[in-house]
């Protein structure tokens, strides 16, 4: 598996390009707010022939499906998620101002296409992500866990030494806290890929997240 991370719009979210050897692919959170940051991902996928399959999405909050619009626009895909985030997709500009304080001028967002939910499979190429529920962070939270490779794509749940903000819409943190206790249950070894922030592993978080320890 190789995987791309971007850095992406003023809230420095983590969008990944995940390939296989097969040159199929799958584009997580795309939160380029800009041409110019979704120039460069093009530009990656382009210069590795790489063939995408899905736009999947850990959650609907703004700052992770800005780039969403673009997506849909150049390469036809709709965006796959949980639709427990339906609400706060379709009403994006409340979601921004309940954030943010002010509005945000953005694009039309387009339709959601397949909703992912618990013991769904996304497959591309030689891969397959599980779907794993997560709510806590927003309602409709989900975590894509490729088995094979020992890796998480974690959203907004679970960051390096903390966890998802609960107060916006949707929000639980009992909720955030079962969740958390459900990806403790992954192997140690186990790479959490974030939406924001470095990578950690689950080992690590066990031993030093005060929201994993117990």
């Amino acid at each position: 598996m190789d995987i791309k991370k971007f850095e992406v719009n003023p809230l420095c979210e983590n969008c990944y390009v995940v390939s296989d050897d097969t040159k199929e692919c799958v584009i997580i959170d795309c939160g380029c707010s800009d041409e110019h940051e979704w120039a460069e991902i093009k530009k990656y996928i382009a210069s590795n022939d790489l063939q995408v399959k899905h736009l999947l999405n850990t959650h609907l909050h703004f700052d992770h499906v800005w780039g969403n619009t673009f997506v849909y626009r150049d390469l036809g895909l709709r965006p796959e998620a949980n639709y427990g985030d339906l609400h706060i997709y379709e009403n994006m500009d409340e979601q921004i101002r309940s954030v943010v304080g002010v509005g945000i001028p953005h694009p039309p967002l387009p339709p959601l296409g397949t909703s992912l939910l618990d013991g769904s499979e996304v497959k591309f190429g030689n891969t397959t992500l599980k779907v794993i529920p997560t709510p806590g962070h927003s309602r409709g939270c989900i975590c894509f866990y490729a088995e094979q490779d020992g890796i998480l794509f974690a959203g907004d749940t679970l960051f390096c030494g903390s966890c998802g903000r609960t107060d916006l819409e949707g929000g639980s943190y009992e909720e955030i806290m079962k969740s958390l206790q459900r990806l403790s249950t992954l192997p140690d070894e186990t790479t959490v890929l974030c939406g924001h922030g470095p990578s950690t592993q689950i080992g690590r978080e066990k031993m030093y997240n005060p929201y994993l320890r117990g």
